[in-house]
């Protein structure tokens, strides 16, 4: 047994104040998972404490198992990273790049000069951008109101080009194609081939599209943080009852620790318990750089109700796999170089480090995303993490 005391210093001192309402946080190593607490309350609203089985608004952290599931599918030669998307998906047979707008505020447009593929889709190098951390994407939306991906509305994937495939990398909507390509491809809805194909063989009974009637008692409410750094509860609408299509970009909900049962499968080359859902050679390809000599750019909000500007690891190179994010150098007392990570909006947080076989969540729900209160709980979290498995 690990003396685990270091991280529930760590976890017990974030609740204390107006820093976080309640976080639930898990690790693993090689040996599986040596941590899964849980601190503080569901909601400051009522007195209803955090649990190890609370479940979560994991928002983007449904990225990288949308990859996951994409992959699935390439292994199958039923999708290629570098085919033409609009091969799969014919309303990407002509991608139009939303240039700006004319005097009278319509947006003016052109064809792509090159195809957008799976590859440059799992990579954010499409084109495709969200309007959340980008300003003419905001403008469009606002003007043309096109609706958001989490809505389920197949309008949603309408939306324009920011520029060019290939071109550079800008977050955005590039897995919600990427998780609609894998719906045409299987035959499947999103939600019925992740449960069939990823899901129940790994054991993760409370990760899925639908809000459940049985989570009712453990949702965790989300709170918006203050200028004065307070916390307000606030209401977060259901998702569709019936999508029109499943956001694999951001439409998950899931508990800390059933993603690090995810986790823990890519850990391990795909298999977890003597179930495998990808193979290592799969598993090693979507952990390596798939950007070339383009790197992760700093996120600038439009939207500072949803979101901070964000850069993590500033100052350091970043890559982009099949789909994380990829840190080039070791953080002295962290992760190494090579680990991948990302996060969702309502501040949840994962990483993996290949290299040294450790993998840890962090969950909250609080807005705006990036913020620091939870983003410095993450540097110290992950610190005591290494600092128990030595």
């Amino acid at each position: 047994m690990r003396n685990t005391a270091l991280i529930d210093h760590v976890l017990a001192d974030a609740i204390s104040g107006p820093k976080v309402a309640g976080v639930v946080a898990a690790a693993a190593d090689a040996s599986g998972m040596f941590y899964n607490d849980a601190f503080g309350r569901r909601s400051l609203a009522f007195n209803g404490g955090m649990s190890t089985d609370t479940v979560f608004r994991i928002a983007s952290m449904t990225k990288a198992i949308t990859g996951a599931a994409a992959m699935q599918l390439v292994e199958q030669g039923k999708l290629d990273l570098d085919q033409p998307a609009g091969e799969i998906l014919p309303f990407l047979a002509n991608p139009q790049v939303l240039l700006g707008f004319d005097s009278k505020g319509n947006p003016i447009m052109r064809s792509a000069r090159s195809p957008v593929t799976l590859r440059k889709l799992l990579t954010h190098t499409a084109g495709f951008v969200y309007d959340t951390w980008n300003e003419d994407m905001n403008r469009f939306a606002a003007e043309t109101g096109l609706p958001a991906c989490r809505t389920g509305k197949l309008a949603a994937l309408t939306a324009p080009l920011g520029f060019d495939p290939g071109e550079r990398w800008e977050y955005g909507i590039n897995i919600d194609m990427a998780g609609r390509m894998v719906e045409v491809a299987s035959g499947e809805d999103l939600d019925t081939y992740m449960r069939r194909h990823l899901f129940e063989p790994l054991g993760m009974p409370d990760t899925g599209f639908k809000l459940r009637p049985e989570w009712a008692n453990r949702l965790a409410t989300v709170h918006r943080r203050g200028a004065d750094g307070s916390l307000t509860p606030i209401e977060v609408p259901p998702p569709a009852d019936d999508p029109e299509f499943f956001a694999g970009g951001g439409g998950l909900f899931s508990t800390a620790g059933d993603y690090l049962t995810f986790l823990q499968a890519l850990m391990h080359g795909g298999q977890l318990n003597g179930r495998r859902v990808l193979r290592p050679e799969t598993v090693a390809l979507m952990g390596q750089n798939h950007m070339g000599a383009l790197n992760v750019l700093p996120m600038r909000t439009f939207n500072p109700a949803l979101s901070n500007d964000c850069e993590l690891f500033p100052g350091m190179d970043k890559k982009w796999g099949l789909s994380f994010l990829i840190n080039t150098q070791d953080v002295p007392g962290r992760r190494s170089a090579g680990s991948l990570a990302w996060a969702g909006i309502n501040n949840t947080y994962y990483w993996l480090d290949p290299k040294k076989q450790v993998a840890g969540v962090l969950m909250t729900q609080v807005l705006p995303f990036a913020d620091k209160t939870v983003l410095d709980l993450l540097d110290r979290f992950e610190g005591a993490v290494y600092q128990t498995v030595g």
